[in-house]
């Protein structure tokens, strides 16, 4: 794999508008070329989708979607910049795609990393660094294993980084920069609640076969 450089991230951020990570996974996954880096970030819709970043979105949908026998569902907000998108059915069908993502990952609650309060980072944090394999292992290596667990750990609490169901090859993040390029606004997840029926609820243990039993004995 070709080094990266600062100044190759650099460029490539220039001539597409993507952000800095998605240019160096770009030049990553190409060896560090930039016309293939060009194209691989052209066919994700992430080139021109970095342009748009920053951009106002007031507009969108408010979208639910109840899983098959009614016991899971999914409010989410999903916004744009005009209500001429928020009407077009490319969007439309976007915002009902990310409600079925968000019904079928039980382990997201969260749409991306910064929006994960301080205090639950901290207790993953503690939690890593209590776990007996790191045990006699110098502080420096033990603070790049926690991090690195604690990394994925948190990406596993957000939508944004979680493979999209429909196609695993890209993200859920991935998916909405696609969707950019497409409709030409910039597009933003804001928030979603996600519904199991009973989650919460301390459910009555019945002995059964205490219950049979006693049955039976009133019966003689």
């Amino acid at each position: 794999m070709a080094d990266i450089s600062a100044k190759a991230v650099k460029e490539l951020r220039e001539k597409t508008g993507a952000g800095m990570m998605d240019c160096k996974k770009a030049l990553s996954e190409n060896d560090g070329d930039m016309e293939k880096s060009i194209d691989w970030l052209r066919k994700k819709g992430i080139a021109s989708a970095g342009k748009k970043e920053g951009k106002v979105t007031a507009e969108g949908l408010v979208d639910s979607y109840i899983h098959i026998g009614g016991r899971i569902g999914v409010l989410v907000e999903v916004n744009c910049q005009t209500d001429f998108v928020a009407r077009n059915e490319a969007f439309k069908e976007l915002v009902r795609n990310i409600a079925k993502q968000i019904a079928a990952s039980a382990n997201v609650e969260y749409v991306k990393v910064a929006d994960i309060p301080a205090d639950i980072v901290e207790r993953e944090k503690v939690i890593e660094m209590g776990k007996d394999d790191l045990a006699g292992k110098p502080d420096n290596i033990k603070e790049k294993i926690v991090q690195g667990r604690i990394d994925k750990r948190l990406n596993e609490m957000c939508l944004l980084p979680t493979p999209y169901i429909k196609d695993p090859n890209i993200t859920v993040e991935e998916l909405v920069k696609q969707n950019v390029a497409q409709l030409g606004e910039n597009i933003q997840i804001r928030r979603f609640v996600r519904f199991v029926l009973g989650e919460g609820i301390e459910k009555e243990e019945t002995d059964f076969a205490a219950e049979v039993a006693a049955q039976m004995g009133g019966a003689k």
